[in-house]
């Protein structure tokens, strides 16, 4: 990256030099990622893998969004990042936006809650994996339903993955699932993007980008269902196209956990 001032002034003592986007011929370098570094987003997905089987000891109803996610914060550390780089805790009505924070309201019983966290590894590697709870009691039945129908999305589009297989493909295979069962309008983002030395990097899995993945792509799988004023859910794993097919980083189960 170059800061502006950096830019000015090499075309005041270069007038007569093109500038152009490093990232044109970065992303060449950066998008297939070699086993090492596979190695290394492997390491920062089972660290974040070993924070979400911990959720039980902090998410509960009457505790709030805010005092959730501090605790979070402190085990995505503990299990070896060197930075958060975000924390997400989004229940009941708050799941239904996508890019949701945290808040100062309490979580009730029986809501769902969508945890979304990352961090960077010393390796510089980053981790980024959601997961969606139900806190002291049933969820809606509504939302058990739709719930079934993300999971089913996410899988068949992780199972998509392969050498060849375009990345808007990808998408599409989540999406028509989704809007087959009637929510197409409640997916409100793309179905994934890049990950390694940054958080949201190429290639980005989305409606309109028909580059075929190759082996040592890495990148999120992260469908998600939003019902305004209600609820919604994310299933997120980063998974790697291989030379004949797709291995998942984050392996903790997609099923509703139920705290």
């Amino acid at each position: 990256r170059m800061w502006a001032e950096q830019v000015l002034a090499l075309r005041a003592t270069l007038p007569d030099a093109a500038q152009r986007l490093a990232g044109e011929v970065l992303r060449e370098l950066r998008i297939r990622k070699s086993p090492a570094e596979v190695a290394a987003l492997a390491e920062a997905g089972a660290a974040i893998d070993a924070v979400h089987t911990r959720m039980g000891e902090w998410l509960r109803p009457g505790r709030t969004e805010a005092e959730v996610a501090t605790d979070i914060a402190a085990a995505i550390r503990a299990a070896g990042h060197v930075t958060v780089d975000f924390v997400i805790v989004a229940a009941g009505p708050n799941g239904a936006s996508p890019h949701h924070g945290t808040s100062d309201r309490p979580i009730g019983a029986g809501e769902p809650v969508v945890v979304d966290i990352g961090g960077t590894m010393p390796s510089g590697y980053r981790s980024d994996c959601t997961r969606t709870y139900v806190a002291g009691g049933p969820a809606p039945a509504e939302f058990t339903d739709y719930y079934a129908v993300l999971q089913k999305a996410q899988r068949a589009a992780v199972a998509a993955v392969r050498p060849g297989v375009t990345a808007e493909a990808v998408d599409a295979v989540a999406r028509d699932v989704i809007a087959a069962a009637g929510y197409g309008d409640a997916f409100l983002h793309r179905t994934g993007h890049g990950i390694g030395l940054d958080g949201h990097e190429e290639p980005y899995v989305v409606a309109g980008n028909p580059r075929p993945l190759e082996a040592g792509m890495a990148f999120s799988i992260e469908p998600g269902i939003y019902l305004a004023g209600r609820h919604g859910a994310r299933i997120e794993d980063i998974v790697v196209c291989t030379t004949d097919g797709v291995q998942r980083l984050n392996t903790t189960p997609t099923e509703l956990i139920a705290l």
